[in-house]
């Protein structure tokens, strides 16, 4: 059986796709839980990077004559998602910070 280089990457993010969902519904702290759902979501995120990567592409600026492209809307796309995700998941790291502390001094 032969494995393909190219579709390693897929498989990496399947492993971390799984990974993040497990470390989700397994956890019984919320900061495991935001910590999983980032993996989670990184794990979409190397996915649809490399779903934009062609074979052989070139970034199409100033080049003329016939030859395939990589398309940068995928990427520009997923930088955005990564700044949103980071500053969300900050924010749900620290109300599930509070939300531990507000247990531990009720207790």
């Amino acid at each position: 059986m032969t494995v393909n280089l190219g579709h390693v990457i897929y498989l990496v993010a399947v492993f971390a796709f799984l990974g993040g969902l497990y470390m989700i519904f397994s956890s019984r702290s919320y900061i495991r839980k935001i910590i999983g759902l980032g993996i989670f979501q990184n794990s979409i995120l190397l996915f649809y990077v490399a779903l934009g990567k062609a074979r052989g592409g070139i970034v199409p600026i100033d080049v003329v004559g016939p030859h395939i492209y990589s398309s940068p809307v995928p990427h520009v796309l997923m930088l955005t998602a990564i700044v949103v995700g980071f500053a969300t998941l900050c924010v749900g790291l620290a109300l599930a910070r509070k939300i531990e502390r507000s247990k531990d001094a009720r207790s």
